[in-house]
């Protein structure tokens, strides 16, 4: 894996998830030491299993089964140390693995087709908007005198791949109800979609203009470190919007408008639940 994360820029994000997933589990710590860990043999079945998954990787020659047998050995480890409750207090980090593993080939070239057609169209059009006689061919904008393609790294997977981890290792650490957490993970593919898009139409406006030199380096170089940004700035707006979408109502009696001093009636807990004195 680490090899393909130094050759594929898609997964350059590969070194950091591990780096979280043990970060997670670094904060969450003192949750394990009132837990009743005690070693659990089944763990071996989940060990197995892992290795099986392995062999079976080999056998079909499917790079993708080999990496993902890791998971349900880790699991396995986790029980076999501190049984159930172990495994359910490191579930979260050890699923969190899942992004650093390269997608399987095919399914890497279906997304790659369908991303690299709605950035060129998207785009296409935003530069029509913007009063610029822009129109495409396959993967390729014309704009004006200029031609910008969209090439297979530039499809947006990348970054699609990277805010998945990103959002959800949010929704992971966040106080939130599980329909905001789920909100916030189903929201990385528009978010990566949006922030490519800007990226193409910034740079077929610059070819515009004329600054082809100011093109090619934001096109390759400033517009990849801008991306996240842009990505981290969308959905904190979109944390805004939750905050003050979803109301919590709180557990208090109602006073039928007489104050509470008159019906001897005081908060004594933090989280707004009323007593009477």
């Amino acid at each position: 894996m680490a090899h393909r994360w130094n050759q594929d820029v898609q997964y350059s994000h590969g070194y950091l998830v591990p780096v979280f997933a043990v970060s997670l589990l670094w904060f969450r710590r003192t949750a394990i030491q009132d837990l009743p860990l005690h070693r659990n043999w089944r763990g071996l079945l989940l060990i197995l299993s892992g290795i099986l998954l392995r062999i079976a990787g080999t056998l079909i020659y499917s790079e993708w089964v080999d990496n993902i047998s890791l998971l349900p050995m880790l699991m396995g480890i986790a029980v076999l140390w501190g049984g159930w409750p172990a495994l359910k207090w490191s579930l979260s980090g050890i699923l969190f693995l899942f992004f650093m593993i390269p997608l399987p080939y095919t399914l890497d070239v279906a997304l790659t087709v369908p991303l690299r057609t709605i950035g060129t169209t998207a785009s296409t059009y935003l530069l029509q908007t913007f009063g610029i006689s822009a129109f495409a061919e396959g993967n390729i904008i014309s704009a004006g005198d200029h031609q910008i393609g969209v090439a297979e790294a530039c499809s947006g997977l990348r970054m699609t791949m990277i805010f998945f981890a990103l959002s959800t290792a949010v929704a992971l650490t966040i106080r939130r109800t599980v329909l905001e957490r789920m909100v916030v993970i189903s929201s990385a593919v528009p978010i990566a979609l949006v922030v490519n898009i800007a990226r193409i139409t910034a740079t077929g406006l610059f070819h515009a203009t004329g600054n082809e030199m100011l093109a090619g380096w934001f096109f390759h170089d400033l517009a990849g470190w801008l991306m996240m940004p842009l990505a981290l700035v969308l959905l904190q707006c979109e944390l805004y919007y939750l905050q003050r979408l979803f109301i919590v109502e709180l557990d208090a009696p109602m006073t039928v408008g007489l104050t509470s001093d008159r019906m001897g009636v005081k908060a004594s807990r933090p989280d707004g639940v009323l007593t009477v004195a």
